[in-house]
């Protein structure tokens, strides 16, 4: 009986392993050309990996070695793709495992198996922080759950000239209107509640300082009141097995358009927003690729800012903290007409915006996110 449940636990974890490009399953959101995460492609991957046989042997072997519970651990995580909340997979980070001609720890092999298979390094990963072996250095056993870890999302030098659009000037929450400006939405104009009345009578009341505040937009529509964010970690989502966040299939919308319907259901697992103490990364934890705006993602001297396309399980430090107190000169007036309470960084699920797609401005956009930081 011990036998048959161990052996029934790796043969429901290899067909679980990720798609490798080619057999017709392989996640769209991850590799492809444009946006920041680029130059990953699985094809060498498959021809340096070895033949199927011969990883499939090499993982069954490995597994096999792997406790009962952990195993247990292990698929929850990769059946619910990260879901699921799972705990760390603490094993021994000595241990090598040689596919082919290339030798793999045993935490890049899990890594490659169940989720990425084009990975070629270490340094192309960042651990999420919900994780026990985060920030730690060479600890003897480290956290091998495939969905503790996140990719890196390399930026382009020199960015692609399609994502380049003129700088948006955000006007004070004082203004009379201080939704996006008419040269954003085309000309329109409308009324939204961009303030942060209801985020700052939060903190009259007596509850801690948020470090940033979340808005959720329909097209040219808040939806919802503002969200104060205290914790370190945010999940953003709209269908979360285990959500514990901001749930945005809960607030109420009137919106019809079936475009924004389509990209609502979309969102699913949507993205994981974590302060950390070199800035604030976003985590892609949907199916399909997210857009992000920020000025610190770009040269302080630009006159314009990029908007990056990240892949899901992709990683980006949308807002880092040094690069913004450089950014608040005097002279800068796009910076200086930031609202009172900090920079903001605006995020777009599933669909782009800029002068290679047929939305030129963010609020044109299905579903997106506006990011304002508390740097007081």
């Amino acid at each position: 009986m011990f036998r048959t449940k161990r052996s029934g636990l790796v043969r429901r974890l290899w067909r679980s392993r990720a798609p490798v490009e080619g057999d017709g399953e392989a996640d769209r959101g991850t590799h492809g050309s444009g946006g920041c995460c680029m130059g990953k492609t699985t094809k060498a991957a498959k021809t340096n990996v070895g033949s199927e046989a011969e990883l499939k042997a090499l993982t069954h072997s490995i597994l096999k070695k792997i406790k009962e519970k952990q195993l247990e651990v292990l698929l929850q995580a990769v059946e619910s793709k990260g879901g699921a909340r799972s705990p760390c997979l603490l094993l021994p980070s000595k241990v090598d495992a040689k596919v082919g001609q290339q030798s793999y720890s045993l935490p890049m092999l899990l890594y490659k198996v169940f989720r990425w298979p084009d990975l070629r390094h270490s340094s192309e990963l960042k651990r999420l922080s919900c994780c026990e072996s985060y920030g730690k250095v060479n600890p003897e056993l480290v956290c091998c759950n495939p969905h503790h870890m996140s990719r890196l999302c390399e930026l382009e030098s020199p960015p692609p000239p399609y994502s380049r659009y003129p700088m948006d000037y955000l006007k004070p929450p004082d203004s009379p209107d201080s939704g996006p400006s008419c040269s954003e939405t085309g000309g329109t104009t409308y009324s939204a509640p961009v303030g942060l009345s209801d985020s700052l009578a939060l903190q009259e009341s007596g509850e801690r300082a948020h470090w940033c505040v979340v808005a959720y937009w329909e097209e040219k529509t808040r939806v919802g009141r503002l969200y104060s964010v205290q914790e370190s970690s945010l999940d953003i989502f709209y269908d979360l097995p285990q959500g514990n966040g901001f749930c945005l299939g809960q607030l109420c919308s009137e919106n019809k358009s079936q475009l924004v319907q389509m990209v609502r259901a979309k969102i699913g697992y949507g993205i994981q927003l974590t302060r950390e103490p070199d800035g604030v990364w976003v985590y892609n934890r949907s199916c399909y690729p997210i857009f992000i705006k920020s000025a610190t993602l770009d040269n302080p001297d630009s006159r314009t800012l990029l908007v990056h396309k990240v892949f899901p399980g992709f990683s980006i430090k949308a807002f880092d903290y040094d690069k913004a107190g450089n950014l608040q000169r005097p002279n800068d007036h796009e910076f200086t007409q930031q609202p009172r309470t900090g920079f903001t960084v605006q995020i777009s699920f599933v669909k782009g915006w800029g002068q290679c797609y047929t939305r030129q401005f963010i609020s044109s956009c299905p579903c997106w996110l506006e990011v304002i930081f508390n740097t007081r």
